[in-house]
């Protein structure tokens, strides 16, 4: 598959980025039918949250992508991520795909062989802003991770304390 233009890229907004995915998705499915025709099409979601980027879901019948992490990494979201999934969803649904290492042999060779990527199991994306806790909290001992409604609690008053230390929760940014 060609990557995407780098500069267009850079400038769609989220729907058009999600649209992008989704052709992506039906480029890489087209490499996979050409090897296995009854391959069934995913559905796709972008209702990821938190670290992971992406996931073949097989009880669900598709793919769930992160919206967060493809705005902040488009370019290796496009390129690694979604040929990373869609591996993951053709060696499912191979004879024997349940019973494969998520990770194994055969995800591996689908990457190399019919993507031609190195196969990576994790990505090295900043994950903070998609995290379900991107606000940072500071005690004596240690950081502590508030959720958008624990901080905006916080912010109108509310006095939170550290368990271990029992000091002030203090807002660090």
């Amino acid at each position: 598959m060609p990557s995407p233009d780098r500069d267009v890229t850079a400038q769609l907004d989220l729907p058009q980025l999600q649209a992008l995915v989704r052709q992506r998705v039906t480029d890489a499915m087209a490499l996979c039918h050409s090897l296995y025709p009854d391959l069934p099409i995913p559905a796709i979601w972008f209702d990821l949250r938190g670290k992971c980027a992406g996931q073949a879901h097989f009880g669900r019948g598709g793919l769930r992508f992160n919206p967060a992490l493809l705005a902040d990494n488009r370019m290796e979201f496009l390129v690694e991520v979604v040929p990373h999934e869609v591996a993951h969803w053709l060696v499912w649904h191979l004879e024997d795909g349940p019973s494969f290492r998520p990770h194994g042999r055969e995800w591996q060779t689908i990457m190399v062989k019919l993507f031609g990527l190195v196969p990576s199991v994790t990505h090295e994306f900043d994950t903070r802003r998609a995290s379900p806790a991107p606000h940072v909290y500071r005690c004596d001992c240690q950081e502590h991770h508030f959720s958008a409604r624990r901080h905006a609690n916080a912010r109108n008053g509310r006095e939170y304390r550290c368990r271990r230390c029992r000091g002030r929760l203090r807002h660090s940014g």
